[in-house]
C-alpha cells in the first residue's frame, strides 16, 4: 500500500495506531494517479499470453498490470485467498449467477461502461435484481462431439456398413448416431481404431465434460419445457436422454468403463489426436491441445463437429451448445483509480488493434463485442465451425444453462455418481435420485 509522499509518515502512524486495513481501504498502487490492474486469470492454458498482453499494455501506457493465474481447479479457493489481502484483484471471474451470488458485494456495475455498450448480446451478461450489470462475458465458446472425418469417410466407404448414409453430416439425431457408432465399434479393427469414442474421463477433477457439459443438454430441455431459466427443484425429466448418450460413450470407447476412474481429459484428447478413436466430446478450446500432441494425425480439414444428440424431441434442428461460463467482474472495493485503470485495460484489449490481435490470434477467443469485424475471428477450424453454427438461423444452439447448477459440490458429487454407474456399483435410478435430491438441498442452502 502506497500513499502520497507528503502523507507517508502520518499515514504509517495512523495504520499502526488505528489498524487501518482491508480491501475497502485499498489505495491505488500508482503514485501518479493512473491506478493499476491486478487480474486473477481463470485459464491456465493462456497464462503466458495474458502476461505478454500485460507487459505490452504497461510498456505502452505506463500502467502496471499484474497477472496471476490460479492452478486448474483451484480458482474459487485462490480468489477467496486473494480477496482477503489488501492488494486484492481488481479484475476477477465468476461462473454465472451462482458465482455472482457468492461475490455480489465485490462486483461493480458495468452498465455505464464503454465495453458493455459494445456487447452484442446483452442477455448474456450477469444482472442483479436492481437491473445492474455485474458480470461481463468476455468469450463465446461452443462444444459438441468432435469427429475425425478421415476415419468417418473410411467407415462410410465400407461396402458392408449397416447404416444407409454416406457422410457424418447426415447424422441429425441420436438414433442415427447410435446406429453409426455401434456399427463402427463392431468394425473397429477394419477401421484401424481402438474404439469410436475417446475415454470418458471420470477421474476426480477431470469429469467436468460430463457433470456440466453433457448434463447441460437435458437441463436445457427441462428449462425449455417449463419456460424457465432456473429451477429450485430439478426433476431431471430428460434423464433417460442423458443416459442414452452417456451409455453410448461408455460402451463404444477405447477404454473399459471400469477403468475410467483413472482417465483424464488429456488422456482422451491424446487418444483422439493420435487417431486411436474417431470421436470425443469437447469444445473449440481443444484445438490447441489436439495439435500440440506429439504425433498428432488430425488435420484441420478433418476435424469437425456433431451436436450432442440425446434423443430429445426436435433435435434434428439442434446445434452445438454455445455460450459462456466466464464473466469478468471489476472489484467494487478497489480504489476508484484502480477501477478506472482496470476498465481502461479491458477497453484496450477489446477495442484497440493490438489488443484485438491478441484476443483473436493468441488467446483464440470468439469475442462477443461489436468491435470485432467479420474477419477478426480465431483462425482455427473449431472456432470457425462454432461461428458457422452461431450464424445459422435454422439451428437452435442450446445455451450454457449449467451456470445455474447449484454448486461445485453438486457437480462433483454427480460426477462421482457417474463413475460409480460406469463401474457397475450404482444404478441409473440411484444416479438420478441423488442428483435431484442434492440439487434441491443445495439450491435451498443458497437462498
Amino acid at each position: 500500500m502506497k500513499a502520497k509522499k507528503v502523507m507517508a509518515a502520518l499515514l504509517a502512524m495512523v495504520m499502526v495506531v488505528g489498524g487501518v486495513t482491508g480491501c475497502g481501504s485499498k489505495k491505488s498502487d500508482s503514485d501518479d494517479g493512473k491506478g493499476s490492474v491486478y487480474f486473477l486469470n481463470f485459464k491456465p492454458e493462456v497464462a503466458e499470453v495474458w502476461e505478454e498482453i500485460a507487459k505490452e499494455y504497461t510498456d505502452e501506457t505506463g500502467v502496471e498490470v499484474k497477472v496471476q493465474t490460479a492452478a486448474s481447479g483451484t480458482y474459487e479457493q485462490t480468489l477467496k485467498s486473494e480477496m482477503a489481502k489488501n492488494d486484492a484483484p481488481t479484475l476477477f471471474q465468476i461462473n454465472g449467477q451462482i458465482g455472482y451470488q457468492n461475490w455480489a458485494q465485490y462486483c461493480a456495475d458495468w452498465s455505464d461502461t464503454e465495453i458493455y455498450s459494445h456487447l452484442v448480446n446483452k442477455d448474456l451478461a450477469i444482472k442483479g435484481e436492481d437491473g445492474g450489470v455485474y458480470g461481463l462475458p468476455y468469450v463465446v465458446e461452443g462444444y459438441g462431439i468432435l469427429y475425425n472425418d478421415a476415419i468417418m469417410q473410411k467407415y462410410f466407404a465400407l461396402p458392408d456398413k449397416a447404416v444407409d448414409i454416406s457422410s457424418a453430416e447426415e447424422i441429425k439425431n441420436f438414433d442415427t448416431l447410435k446406429a453409426v457408432v455401434e456399427d463402427m465399434q463392431a468394425k473397429k479393427d477394419v477401421l484401424g481404431i481402438q474404439g469410436v469414442f475417446a475415454s470418458t474421463s471420470l477421474k476426480a477433477g477431470e469429469d467436468w465434460r460430463w457433470q456440466t457439459h453433457t448434463m447441460n443438454v437435458p437441463v436445457y430441455y427441462e428449462y425449455k419445457d417449463d419456460d424457465v431459466t432456473d429451477k429450485e427443484k430439478l426433476e431431471f425429466t430428460h434423464s433417460d436422454e442423458y443416459k442414452n448418450i452417456f451409455d453410448l460413450y461408455l460402451n463404444n470407447s477405447c477404454t473399459d468403463p471400469k477403468m475410467l476412474g483413472s482417465k483424464s481429459v488429456d488422456d482422451s484428447m491424446a487418444e483422439f489426436a493420435l487417431g486411436n478413436v474417431a470421436m470425443v466430446q469437447n469444445g473449440n478450446w481443444a484445438w490447441n491441445q489436439i495439435k500440440g500432441v506429439d504425433g498428432n494425425t488430425v488435420t484441420e480439414e478433418n476435424i469437425k463437429y456433431l451436436p450432442v444428440y440425446t434423443g430429445a424431441d426436435g433435435e434434428e434442428s439442434q446445434g452445438l451448445c454455445i455460450g459462456t461460463e466466464g464473466f469478468w467482474c471489476v472489484n467494487s472495493k478497489a480504489s476508484e483509480e484502480d477501477q478506472k485503470a482496470t476498465l481502461d485495460f479491458i477497453n484496450w484489449v477489446f477495442t484497440s488493434d493490438a489488443g484485438k490481435d491478441h484476443v483473436v490470434n493468441d488467446l483464440g477467443f470468439i469475442a462477443p463485442f461489436d468491435t470485432f469485424g467479420e474477419d477478426e475471428v480465431p483462425n482455427d477450424p473449431l472456432a470457425k465451425i462454432v461461428m458457422q453454427y452461431m450464424n445459422d438461423p435454422e439451428l437452435e444452439n442450446p445455451g450454457w444453462v449449467y451456470t445455474t447448477f447449484p454448486s461445485q459440490t453438486w457437480k462433483d458429487d454427480f460426477g462421482a455418481a457417474l463413475l460409480e454407474y460406469a463401474q457397475g456399483t450404482k444404478t441409473w435410478d440411484e444416479v438420478k435420485s441423488g442428483a435431484v435430491e442434492e440439487w434441491a438441498t443445495e439450491k435451498e442452502a443458497i437462498q
